[in-house]
């Protein structure tokens, strides 16, 4: 029996496909159309699972949508409602567009899967919704190693829903509680990136790999003004801050003379003041995140916990979660955000809708290490390359490997294109720009020179399963980059007194311990264990990086430019690869190195080629 799960109109949408409750194939929609967090329709989505599985639409059993959009209506109908007259304006922008596409979702959904699997069956017998909410805790349980477990989401909102607390146990799940719209601790976030001058919904994690530059100095102020969290972890907004509920923007002119002026224009210059806030709401996060996590704990006596929904991205909330040790165990869905709910709401229909019983999954999880995105043969790719003008070299698996490894030891930043593509918003080592993280110089290097970003932003770094608790304050594994941790105190680097004294952006150009690319400014550090059975090659390739150099780590970071999703195709890696300052590109058998390449494509490569 196949099931497709299907997430769409909101941010980042995507498709999932379940073979009677093995998860055959998933990806976002982004990936395909190159827009990023693509919210349409995931046509494309839809056909690379059909694809992958090699059936005919007619063998699907169930199409899922991942929420209830008539329910989503009345949310918003009677937000307006209650804050009526303000808001009015936005009122009226809003109504017509769900009167004309939202209230009618579902036979937008019906017309969209006819013009794509075709219009001989009628799709309406066959479609069913599930409940934002649900299917994140859904995706969160089903596919982790627990036979029981306390579940926990939290997001921006979902219907009404913006916390959740579930309770799993076998093939049920039951929710236990639930905080509403418009009290939300990712709305609260949001809010933030907002003010701080980064896009909502996008810019979250850049407040998250902010804040160690900055002290909490607005926590106590947000906690008196803008939240009240009470014991167990449950909380209230006062709403007169924000305008997320009726307006147009998230905060509003109060929020505004709470915190000692407007909000950050996008591009202008970050000062302390931000770094400060990032810190501040934070700090506050973590609180909330804690507090509940205890209630929990405490109400359900559950040793394991699972987590999913926007808010589970925060690795920094995640690891003091673990440190806590508040559970036994800990395991987030990979694909925490909307992506991911096309996930769960597949797998809610397979056990709860259709009653199936649930098998612990062989491996550490089901996810099958998050690589179920499509993947190309070395023909596949040498076609592309062909088409691209590319100069390459095609190498035997070894040969390949030691290549590699001696180019990274040479401080070389490469694109490394390997297998199936990751389903998830981090790069895991299918879809990855990997490099020395020795190098004092690298992380500067690649957010300006290869990543086109911010400087301040962290780098990642991927190292051998058997060797974390070596370097690191952390023995847990740590497969999708979802956990934060500390490095070991004798790897660390002392400081003098005068880089003790620094403080803000000043603090970036100081290396602080012997894998400074990726060691953060407060010694931290987002980790990816990798592991042979889940992604064999690029275990590979660290493992020959530590016999030649004696560090099992390289720096990982997402295959993309700012602005840009991560890439799917070769031909999107070429664009990349060219576009950039990278210095050499592995895609399948294949190595490719810059000044072997001809150099007016990278000034004309969109026109010649036309890959966009």
């Amino acid at each position: 029996m196949y099931i497709l799960g299907i997430s769409a109109f909101y941010h980042d949408s995507a498709a999932c496909l379940l073979k009677d409750g093995e998860i055959i194939a998933a990806a976002q929609e982004e990936r395909f159309t190159r827009k990023k967090h693509d919210l349409a329709f995931p046509t494309n989505a839809i056909q690379y699972c059909i694809k992958e599985a090699n059936i005919e639409s007619s063998e699907l059993s169930n199409i899922v949508f991942y929420e209830k959009p008539f329910v989503k209506f009345e949310r918003l109908l009677e937000t307006y409602l209650a804050f009526a007259p303000k808001g009015f304006k936005s009122f009226i922008r809003a109504m017509p567009i769900w009167i004309k596409d939202k209230l009618f979702q579902k036979a937008t959904i019906v017309n969209e899967l006819k013009a794509i699997l075709g219009d001989n069956i009628d799709w309406t017998d066959r479609l069913l919704f599930s409940e934002h909410h649900l299917s994140h805790a859904a995706s969160a349980f089903y596919p982790s190693p627990f036979e029981s477990a306390a579940v926990l989401t939290l997001d921006g909102v979902g219907e009404w829903t913006t916390t959740s607390l579930a309770l799993g146990k076998g093939s049920e799940l039951k929710v236990l509680k639930e905080i509403h719209f418009p009290h939300s601790l990712g709305l609260l976030y949001s809010a933030f990136t907002y003010y701080t001058g980064f896009r909502v919904n996008s810019g979250e994690y850049k407040v998250m790999g902010l804040a160690p530059y900055g002290e909490p100095k607005y926590a106590n102020l947000i906690k008196e003004n803008l939240i009240s969290i009470a014991e167990d972890g449950s909380f209230q907004l006062d709403m007169s801050y924000f305008d997320f509920a009726t307006g147009l923007t998230m905060t509003n002119k109060k929020f505004n003379l709470l915190f000692g002026g407007p909000p950050r224009e996008s591009e202008a210059e970050l000062t302390q003041r931000e770094m400060d806030l990032a810190a501040s709401v934070q700090k506050v996060t973590e609180e909330v995140v804690v507090k509940l996590a205890k209630s929990i704990a405490k109400e359900t006596k559950e040793k394991n916990l699972c987590l999913a929904g926007g808010v589970a991205l925060n690795c920094v909330a995640n690891g003091i979660l673990l440190r806590e040790k508040i559970f036994e165990n800990i395991w987030i869905q990979p694909a925490a955000g909307d992506a991911g709910g096309a996930l769960g709401a597949a797998l809610s229909i397979w056990y709860q809708h259709l009653g199936n019983e649930r098998k612990l999954p062989s491996a550490r999880d089901a996810m099958q290490g998050s690589y179920l995105g499509p993947e190309f043969t070395d023909e596949e790719i040498e076609t592309d390359l062909k088409k691209c003008g590319a100069v390459y070299t095609k190498y035997d698996e070894a040969d390949l490997i030691n290549s590699v490894a001696e180019l990274l030891a040479d401080e070389k930043a490469i694109g490394w294109m390997q297998g199936r593509m990751e389903f998830g918003p981090r790069a895991l080592g299918g879809r990855s720009i990997i490099a020395d993280p020795r190098s004092h110089k690298m992380q500067k290097q690649l957010n300006l020179k290869v990543k086109y970003r911010e400087s301040f932003r962290p780098f990642a770094p991927s190292i051998l399963n058997e060797d974390v608790s070596e370097w690191f304050d952390q023995s847990t594994e740590s497969p999708y980059m979802l956990l934060v941790a500390d490095v070991k105190e004798d790897k660390r680097r002392k400081m003098t007194s005068d880089e003790e004294a620094l403080f803000g952006i000043d603090k970036l150009n100081v290396p602080r311990s012997s894998i400074p690319a990726i060691t953060h400014v407060d010694y931290s550090a987002r980790i990816q264990t990798v592991h042979a059975d889940t992604n064999p090659r690029y275990h590979a390739v660290i493992s020959k990086f530590k016999e030649k150099t004696s560090c099992p780590i390289v720096v990982n970071t997402s295959f993309n430019v700012r602005g840009e999703p991560i890439v799917c195709t070769p031909k999107d890696a070429f664009k990349c690869f060219m576009g950039t300052e990278m210095d050499v590109l592995a895609v399948g058998s294949f190595l490719l190195l810059k000044e072997e390449q001809d150099s007016s494509l990278k000034e004309n490569y969109e026109e010649r080629y036309e890959l966009d």
